[in-house]
């Protein structure tokens, strides 16, 4: 589940915008973009960079903050393009979006505070070192038990592959008994079926 937001940021002469979309499971950015203006183009290559990236399978709930941006024709549109259910924060309730205002607050912190920019290419520079190269592949966070988004990642995708998803049932030719293994272990004989509650 994505979660977009589009904080300004400020220059030395002028006020510049980014619109980022982050995974909710791991908090990694997986799309963002930085302009001079609000205009669609922001939020929707915000958007297309995020799909092109994570290939969303049909029903991934798409949550935003409430910006206009994201209740207009064009990006709604690309939602339903890829079948994504549109979700946004319910009013005044800035809890909604706090990964992803936590996530403003950690770039704010320690790229752009901590830096001067001459100009709009030099900051897309640092901002895109500081999402690609630190914050998904090295920073930790303890919501995530102290690893990168990244690490998280990964580490979930091994626990699913090692629990797998099917059980294998065989019949023991010795003594007729099921026996099963995968999720119960090798081994392991099969319960009982339970009793049908509604047998008479």
């Amino acid at each position: 589940m994505p979660r977009p937001t589009h904080p300004y940021l400020r220059l030395k002469a002028e006020f510049v915008y980014l619109a980022v979309i982050l995974d909710a499971f791991s908090r990694k950015v997986v799309g963002w973009a930085l302009d001079r203006t609000l205009a669609m183009r922001l939020t929707v290559g915000a958007l297309e960079q995020a799909i092109e990236r994570r290939q969303p399978q049909p029903g991934l709930v798409h949550h935003s903050d409430r910006g206009l941006q994201y209740a207009r024709g064009e990006y709604i549109a690309l939602l339903e393009k890829y079948h994504m259910i549109p979700s946004m924060s319910r009013p005044a309730n800035p809890y909604d979006n706090a990964s992803c205002e936590s996530f403003i607050k950690t770039l704010k912190r320690e790229e752009i505070y901590a830096n001067k920019y001459t100009d709009l290419e030099d900051l897309r520079a640092n901002i895109e070192d500081f999402i690609e190269q630190y914050y998904n592949r090295q920073r930790l966070h303890s919501a995530l038990g102290y690893r990168s988004p990244e690490e998280f990642e990964r580490k979930a995708e091994s626990q699913a592959e090692n629990r797998g998803a099917t059980i294998e049932v065989f019949v023991n030719k010795e003594n007729d008994e099921k026996i099963s293994k995968g999720l119960l272990g090798t081994g392991t004989q099969m319960p009982s079926p339970s009793p049908d509650p509604f047998s008479c």
